[in-house]
């Protein structure tokens, strides 16, 4: 072959969603060229030698709030998470994740900003700033007739293929009635609706009940949103979604009994797809009950739940396919400013703070993949296809990206992550000092690694080099990345046909 390329990586085992086998990578402008056996006497201007590690995709993480104003938590403050752009996607690239999918967000309390508005001023937080990768979902929190008629040039114009819909948070929260609009124009639309689904009532009338209590250490947020919750609401959104036959995504889901009830729906054909996070595979409740408001690092919504159970539930959703892809919902604040978690000290007036006031949130981009790969794949949990699959590939797919992104073959971007060869990775305690966001703490320090990403390869270039423990790739690197429909939802008429409601009237 008298082409030279840019890269040759050599010696690796190329895992896919579908299959793993060694082999040789070839890359030339960006792009994944050609992939064989052996691609020995091959010319490039670099050649990296895998050493026997596995080759993946590139992560997708699929669910991360970065820059985005106030939190998740609907709760009036006038700060932003602790990682913007830059710090956000240095992170992303160090452990092995190459596109990240933030929110653009629409709030009540500003009627005449369009959609258009809302994702033109996220694309200038972005815009030259980030490592890696990047694309956007929308929040909708004000679906008025205006703004639901934009769902239309979501796609052709802004590569926008996604909406995020809360049924909890009072400044976020649809009505059912608003959930049906909004779903059924995401329907027609060729947009995927993602649902983060918790009972708000329940968790009003808990809420009140903690209160008359005094209830308001950060174990309490868990108590105040019990997994009935959660179940209540993942069931109602399958329903909503069901009777207007709408794909949707539940997110963050951290209960068995949420997996249950998606499996079913599933089982009855339906496109229901549903991701989990690693906090909720790894850690219990017990992380809220930490003294000296240590606990408050791990407030998050959904709340960790309480036993070994839980987390094994989760994990045979993994494995029986029920979850579709793993996010990490990284949501940083920091615990050594005022304006970060202790901001509900500050505002309650209390030692001890109000955990109705703790911004809700985890870090945990850079976390995701090691983790995923440490406690899956090094368990025997996870194949390493599965491990794929739910990384990377089915992100890129369910959010219409792929094969561009997600995928190890000719033509794809080379977005690829090498792992350590067996033997050659020494385990080591997980400490936020050895990690490159904008956040004072991990929630999950002294776990034991047992590899990480030792190259990230992002359109070709190393973007991350452990074995110089440095990020060697460049802010304003990073790329908009524009989706079209989701690859997954491009079948929905078969979801019509398979529904035992057919004959019924729809206003489809």
């Amino acid at each position: 072959m008298d082409t030279e390329f840019d890269t040759l990586i050599i010696n690796g085992k190329i895992a896919t969603a579908s299959e793993c086998f060694p082999g040789d990578i070839a890359i030339k402008d960006g792009k994944i060229y050609a992939i064989a056996p052996s691609l020995k006497g091959w010319k490039a201007k670099e050649i990296i030698d895998a050493e026997g590690g596995y080759i993946t995709p590139g992560g997708v993480d699929g669910h991360v709030h970065i820059d985005q104003e106030n939190t998740p938590g609907g709760q009036d403050y006038p700060y932003r998470g602790s990682d913007g752009f830059e710090s956000g996607s240095r992170s992303a690239v160090a452990g092995g994740t190459t596109t990240m999918i933030g929110f653009a967000m629409q709030h009540k309390h500003r009627p005449d900003h369009t959609l258009a508005d809302v994702i033109g001023h996220y694309h200038d937080l972005a815009t030259n700033n980030s490592y890696c990768d990047y694309a956007f979902h929308l929040i909708i929190t004000d679906p008025t007739p205006e703004r639901l008629l934009e769902f239309e040039t979501l796609i052709s114009e802004f590569g926008v293929s996604s909406v995020k819909i809360y049924m909890t948070y009072e400044r976020l929260a649809l009505t059912d009635y608003e959930i049906l609009h909004t779903i059924s124009k995401a329907r027609k639309s060729g947009i995927t609706p993602m649902i983060h689904a918790e009972n708000i009532d329940i968790i009003r009338f808990f809420s009140e009940e903690l209160e008359k209590l005094d209830l308001l250490d950060p174990y309490s947020h868990a108590r105040s949103r019990p997994s009935l919750a959660e179940h209540e609401a993942t069931n109602r959104a399958i329903s909503l979604a069901e009777v207007m036959a709408v794909p949707i995504l539940l997110v963050h889901v951290s209960s068995p009994g949420s997996v249950t009830r998606i499996r079913k729906g599933q089982g009855k054909g339906l496109p229901i797809y549903a991701e989990t996070c690693p906090q909720y595979l790894l850690l219990t409740d017990d992380t809220l009950k930490l003294p000296n408001y240590e606990g408050a690092k791990c407030v998050c919504s959904p709340p960790l739940r309480p036993t070994k159970e839980d987390l094994d539930g989760l994990w045979n959703g993994l494995r029986n396919g029920t979850f579709t892809i793993v996010s990490s919902d990284h949501c940083p604040f920091r615990m050594d400013e005022e304006l970060g978690k202790p901001v509900a000290i500050k505002d309650s007036g209390k030692p001890g703070g109000d955990w109705r006031l703790i911004p809700n949130g985890i870090p945990g981009i850079e976390t995701r993949l090691p983790l995923l790969f440490t406690f899956g794949v090094l368990t025997g949990r996870l194949s390493i296809e599965r491990f794929v699959q739910l990384t990377s590939t089915n992100t890129a797919k369910l959010y219409g990206m792929y094969p561009q992104k997600g995928s190890i073959i000719p033509g794809s971007d080379a977005d690829l992550v090498i792992w350590y060869p067996e033997g050659k990775y020494a385990p080591k305690k997980l400490t936020n000092s050895m990690l490159h966001h904008n956040c004072d703490y991990t929630a999950f320090e002294g776990l034991e690694m047992l590899n990480w990403p030792r190259y990230t390869f992002l359109r070709g270039s190393v973007v991350w080099d452990a074995d110089k423990d440095a990020v060697t790739g460049a802010k304003g690197f990073g790329q908009y990345v524009r989706r079209e429909t989701s690859w997954f939802t491009k079948n929905q008429n078969l979801f019509e046909e398979s529904t035992q409601y057919k004959n019924e009237w729809r206003p489809y």
